[in-house]
């Protein structure tokens, strides 16, 4: 039972007071991670020079072309698609590469992926897609009771779908295997376990019939997020009480948003990027982000964060490519949790440990991670077809 519930039963749902009586704790976390950023942002401003990235677009991918996706039980989802050849748009990809976003993030986390990548395979044959999670960035907001890790396996089933329509549903293998018009999935931390979740839900997309030729699992984990790192500081009573209010009193906690931002989001934003990170430009890029989530979908999606468990699919994950990306500093999903995943994804894996990068990799170090997307996709293949049995007729010798 929920211990924000009264003893008669009811749920009560908790008093704006009680919510700042229990700041503390939690609060103390959140100056420390965003006070230590602070620290070290400035002494590596001095140390390491000019911004890199001082004059960057970070919201640039919104310009991309635009469409939607319905979900199973409709809600509209914000696509941005690129194909990187020239020619007619009935011409097909050779592959289509999907992003899928993380926790409190939208497909801008992506960037140095969509530019660069832009640019290493221009004219090539491949098609980028991205989208926003339901009630991340700018799709429709999300139901409490659909913020789960199996909603977005199902929401990214629909994506699937509606970008390669005539492969998903597939009932025949192409001629010796090839895996023309496949999709390759690179999923970022929440991204990443809807992923799993997907190959649990959604099986045949992974197996001989299917379209899945390649997956990527970036920063993320197959099981509970505040299990270990700063992870933990998100799992205490003041987060438990925030979820109770979200659901039952949404106005008092709109009200308190500059709580929960002072509290819950530099904790977040702290766990992003390593200690020697330089740009302070991609670190407010990634902060405004969090803090433009939605605070109900923060504190919905965190429930759904500490208690999945996706150690099941890691059988239909290996019937393809695959290849696990961490930093070494990651302190919301660390790297024993990448180790263990490479260890159950089979021979046709590769893992790429980031040294002192944080959570947000594919932002600290976008070449090192696009050079794993790079050769996934590469080796990319459709699952392989088990091997026959040879029938000997009784007798026969």
């Amino acid at each position: 039972m929920d211990r924000s519930a009264g003893t008669s039963g009811a749920p009560r749902t908790p008093s704006r007071s009680g919510l700042l009586a229990g700041l503390p704790d939690v609060g103390a976390l959140g100056r420390q991670a965003a006070g230590g950023v602070a620290k070290r942002v400035t002494r590596r401003d001095r140390i390491a020079g000019p911004d890199p990235y001082a004059d960057e677009d970070f919201k640039a991918i919104y310009d991309d072309p635009a469409s939607s996706v319905v979900t199973d039980d409709g809600l509209t989802l914000s696509v941005r698609t690129v194909d990187l050849w020239d020619g007619g748009t009935d011409i097909e990809p050779d592959v289509t590469v999907l992003f899928v976003h993380g926790f409190t993030l939208r497909m801008a986390s992506w960037h140095f992926q969509r530019f660069q990548l832009a640019e290493r395979w221009a004219g090539r044959r491949i098609r980028m897609v991205f989208f926003d999670h339901r009630g991340h960035g700018t799709s429709d907001r999300a139901p409490a009771d659909t913020c789960t890790i199996d909603q977005l396996a199902d929401d990214t089933a629909a994506v699937i779908r509606t970008i390669a329509p005539a492969h998903s549903s597939r009932r025949r293998r192409p001629a010796r295997g090839e895996p023309a018009g496949s999709v390759v999935l690179v999923g970022h931390s929440m991204g990443g376990m809807a992923l799993m979740a997907l190959a649990r839900r959604h099986g045949h997309l992974f197996g001989p019939d299917g379209i899945v030729s390649g997956v990527a699992l970036v920063a993320t984990a197959s099981r509970g997020l505040t299990e270990a790192g700063l992870g933990v500081g998100l799992r205490n009573p003041v987060v438990r009480a925030f979820r109770t209010s979200v659901r039952r009193a949404p106005r008092l906690v709109q009200s308190g948003r500059g709580i929960t931002r002072f509290s819950l989001e530099p904790v977040l934003v702290a766990a992003s990027f390593g200690p020697d990170f330089h740009s302070r430009a991609a670190g407010r890029a990634v902060e405004k982000i969090i803090q433009n989530t939605p605070l109900d979908t923060l504190v919905n999606f965190l429930h759904a964060l500490e208690d999945h468990d996706e150690s099941t699919a890691f059988p239909v994950l290996a019937q393809v490519p695959s290849v696990v990306v961490c930093g070494s500093a990651d302190q919301l999903t660390p790297l024993a949790n990448s180790v263990g995943m490479y260890a159950d994804l089979g021979t046709d894996s590769r893992l790429v440990v980031a040294q002192d990068a944080g959570h947000m990799v594919q932002f600290e170090r976008p070449g090192l991670v696009n050079e794993a997307i790079v050769d996934l996709v590469e080796r990319r293949r459709l699952a392989l077809l088990p091997p026959r049995r040879r029938r000997w007729l009784r007798g026969q010798k």
